[in-house]
């Protein structure tokens, strides 16, 4: 059968990119999902058991496990560039000297994340970049606005994804045919894909593939701790807490802090005092990097339930693709 448009664009063998998720990405992890037949993507602070919030640090760190990645593969893989935003001033410091690595480095494909700001998403097709753009709000609108500065393909993500959640709660088989109908771009389905039924289905939706991260996060590769991956194997959806975050919202497995921010959640508190209290990164590396469920979170797909085992990338990818034609 002849390759659809995402397997062309990306030059991947099957339509499956794995999701750029903080802390829990590094170059074996990436280079096994590439290997296996998907594209693999280097997320924030990829590599990483500390941090540093030097700029210049975070690029060279990042430099250095593109480099490290590509000992690992000649298959295709991507790179998380966060595109920067006027209400977030920090993404611009940030942001500058990561796209600096990423043209330095010559790395062609970037999974751009954020709003559509329209002169940023050029200034990456200018500089030769295919651009993956996820859109952390998706609107009709802005898939449109995306598509008219040229991104190569666009990621429609529903509520039930894990990580940072869109504010509108418009699940994942509702988001994706609006997406489709609006636009001739390309879409990767993202949120609950977690087996051969759901991939089926996002494709009769219209998807020519999908955006993946709780599945792979119980990948035997992906550097996220053995207590989190269990604790995802053992967790079941009608156990999960949700809460606010900047600029939308989070899911977690129910453990000490995820309860605590879902209560202040419940009860009143400010997104801004929630937030606070949550401090994402420090949080996501202490339950989902180093195991700490209790000070940290572990953050979810809402389709945990159906995650029963840990297997390997390959296995995970072969699976997802059982008798469809790719």
């Amino acid at each position: 059968m002849a390759k659809n448009r995402i397997q062309e664009i990306l030059g991947i063998k099957y339509p499956i990119v794995q999701a750029s998720m903080t802390w829990i990405t590094n170059a074996e992890f990436v280079a096994a999902v590439s290997e296996a037949g998907g594209m693999g993507v280097l997320g924030p602070n990829a590599g990483q058991t500390t941090l540093t919030t030097d700029p210049i640090e975070t690029a060279e760190r990042m430099r250095k496990e593109i480099i490290k990645t590509r000992r690992l593969t000649d298959k295709p893989f991507a790179v998380q560039y966060i595109v920067p935003m006027p209400a977030f001033p920090s993404t611009y410091t940030f942001s500058g000297p990561i796209l600096n690595v990423l043209e330095e480095e010559e790395v062609k494909y970037v999974l751009a994340s954020g709003y559509i700001i329209t002169e940023e998403i050029k200034k990456l097709k200018d500089k030769g970049f295919t651009v993956i753009f996820r859109d952390l709000d998706p609107t009709i609108e802005a898939a449109k606005a995306a598509e008219e500065v040229g991104v190569d393909v666009l990621i429609a993500t529903g509520y039930n994804e894990g990580g940072a959640m869109p504010s509108r709660r418009i699940g994942t088989l509702t988001i994706v045919p609006m997406i489709v109908d609006a636009v001739k771009t390309p879409v990767l389905a993202a949120g609950g894909i977690v087996d051969n039924r759901r991939m089926k289905a996002v494709i009769d939706l219209g998807a020519q593939g999908a955006y993946i991260g709780t599945l792979f996060v119980v990948s035997k590769e992906c550097p996220a701790s053995e207590i989190c991956k269990q604790d995802i194997v053992n967790s079941e959806s009608k156990d999960l807490v949700e809460f606010f975050g900047i600029p939308t919202f989070w899911r977690a497995t129910p453990h000490k802090l995820a309860l605590e921010l879902a209560k202040m959640t419940e009860s009143g508190s400010t997104r801004e005092d929630v937030a606070a209290r949550m401090n994402d990164l420090i949080a996501l590396k202490a339950g989902m990097l180093d195991g700490d469920l209790e000070n940290g979170i572990n953050s979810v797909s809402d389709a945990v339930s159906d995650i029963k085992s840990i297997r390997t990338c390959k296995e995970i990818i072969n699976d997802l693709v059982r008798g469809m034609e790719f």
